[in-house]
């Protein structure tokens, strides 16, 4: 029994402390688990509060970067504003000089003029005393004549004229055959003397129209718009394209004025768009411009690769399809140097077929002899010097380049393919209307032509041949001797150089003959 107790009792001690301890233990796990879920919490404050000072230093980071992008972009178009400005002064002051320039001269000359007309007025009245005292000499003299030789003034005079006449006559035909046989003996020098006065009477044509293009407007008002407020418009359109814009009392009408032919048509084309777009401000106008004359370059280039197709030649450089692109907007004489070029080709591969040469390279020859004209707005000296140089930079042919060079016997030919461009050459700027001159009025200049020889008395047909290069003209034996004949020559030359216009000279063929007619019955 005591033993049962002893037990009961021994385990009721045991579940007592076993519940003390548990219930220690278990207050520590609590403790501990408190303690650690404290420290986590700590943790993650402490990370939270890193986090976000990393952001806030990465956020005034990106700030200052943006500002400092900020600051350059500003300071790069700022400085980009003072050199279009420091551009501007220099060329308003260049434009100022030049005024001032022109005006000293202008101030010059008109100085020099009223200097050279006081001397002139002053000669003037001395000539006029002596002239009053030739008079009086004169009549004196004839006094003395007339008493001399029983005869009145008004019947020497008749007499006299009557004899100086028929002596004037004959001195002037063999004077006329005279002149005419040393001009057989100096023609070089006469031809040339003749070559540059045709040239002369016949460039003051052309030049102007070769010079300006004339841009349609829809309306008088477009015309404000394009020189806009205080002319920033035209002023920035003139900057950008080189050319010189000229508006004046043209209705519905802009001149644009420059050598360049290619800046000319970038100024046509750019102000056409301008117009019918409608936005016109400097802005607008550079971004256009820009725009219109890389169009433009890659026409220019489509134009030379069709060209070199067309004629079926290869292996062209493309810098030299580039300047026979060029050729397109290029005129000589009126005449279109790129269509020029290409009937130069065509006659020389034709003429080279004939005799036995190479046509292809004579077609190559042709088609780049006048490649100069493209780039002699930008290079020094005679297209002939210039499109060698070039066509030997570009690696062609030593006998097209020789072709090139002598065209116009600038150099000396060593090769016969020079002499047959040449030839060809001339073949395509003589032929009629060719060169500035239509069908209509190239048969309006015969006929006038054939008009004025038979006009005169004693001629009884005449035919213009060459071209209008000659005029042959055929006269009646009876009424007119052989030096009449003469006369009569220089008579229709002198009045076909005073009433006519004409390229070159035109020679002048006067034929007299005798025919003795009879039948044999």
């Amino acid at each position: 029994m005591d033993s049962i107790y002893f037990y009961i009792s021994a385990g009721i001690l045991v579940l007592f402390l076993g519940f003390i301890i548990g219930w220690l233990l278990n207050k520590k796990i609590s403790e501990n688990q408190l303690t650690h879920t404290r420290k986590l919490a700590e943790n993650i404050i402490s990370e939270a509060q890193r986090e976000a000072e990393n952001q806030k230093k990465a956020a005034i980071l990106e700030a200052k970067d943006e500002w400092y992008q900020a600051k350059l972009k500003f300071e790069k178009e700022t400085h980009e504003a003072r050199q279009e400005l420091k551009k501007a002064e220099r060329r308003l002051e260049e434009k100022e000089h030049n005024i001032n320039r022109k005006v000293d001269y202008l101030e010059k000359r008109d100085h020099e003029m009223k200097e050279k007309q006081s001397m002139l007025e002053s000669k003037l009245q001395a000539i006029a005393v002596k002239n009053e005292d030739l008079a009086v000499l004169l009549q004196r003299q004839n006094e003395k004549l007339e008493k001399i030789a029983g005869m009145s003034t008004e019947e020497a005079k008749k007499l006299l004229i009557t004899n100086l006449e028929n002596e004037a006559r004959h001195k002037a035909a063999k004077r006329i055959k005279e002149i005419k046989e040393e001009a057989e003996r100096t023609a070089v020098k006469k031809s040339r003397e003749i070559i540059t006065l045709a040239i002369e009477r016949y460039a003051a044509d052309h030049v102007v129209e070769s010079t300006v293009s004339v841009v349609d407007l829809p309306n008088d008002e477009m015309k404000g718009r394009i020189i806009g407020r205080e002319g920033r418009n035209i002023r920035a359109f003139e900057s950008a394209t080189g050319i010189d814009v000229i508006i004046d009392d043209t209705p519905e009408a802009v001149i644009l004025s420059g050598f360049d032919p290619i800046r000319r048509e970038v100024a046509r084309l750019s102000l056409e768009k301008l117009v019918k777009d409608g936005r016109i401000h400097p802005g607008r106008i550079e971004e256009l411009v820009e725009k219109t004359r890389k169009d433009l370059q890659e026409e220019i280039r489509e134009i030379g690769e069709q060209i070199c197709l067309d004629l079926n030649i290869l292996g062209l450089h493309p810098e030299l399809v580039k300047l026979l692109g060029r050729l397109r907007y290029r005129t000589s004489y009126g005449q279109n140097v790129l269509q020029h070029a290409k009937e130069v080709a065509y006659v020389s591969s034709l003429l080279a077929s004939q005799l036995g040469m190479d046509p292809v390279l004579a077609k190559r020859a042709g088609l780049l002899h006048d490649i100069g004209k493209a780039a002699d707005h930008e290079m020094e000296g005679p297209h002939a010097e210039i499109g060698a140089e070039l066509v030997r930079r570009y690696g062609e042919n030593d006998k097209v380049i020789n072709a090139v060079a002598a065209h116009h016997e600038d150099v000396e030919a060593t090769h016969m393919l020079t002499h047959l461009v040449s030839a060809a050459d001339a073949i395509s700027g003589a032929r009629p209307g060719a060169r500035r001159e239509t069908l209509e009025n190239y048969i309006r200049r015969l006929e006038k032509l054939e008009k004025i020889a038979n006009a005169f008395d004693g001629v009884e047909k005449s035919y213009a041949i060459q071209a209008g290069r000659e005029i042959r003209i055929l006269v009646n034996h009876k009424r007119l001797d052989d030096t009449q004949a003469s006369e009569l020559a220089s008579e229709i030359t002198r009045k076909i150089e005073e009433d006519m216009e004409y390229p070159g000279q035109i020679k002048v063929v006067v034929i007299r003959e005798t025919r003795s007619i009879d039948y044999a019955r």
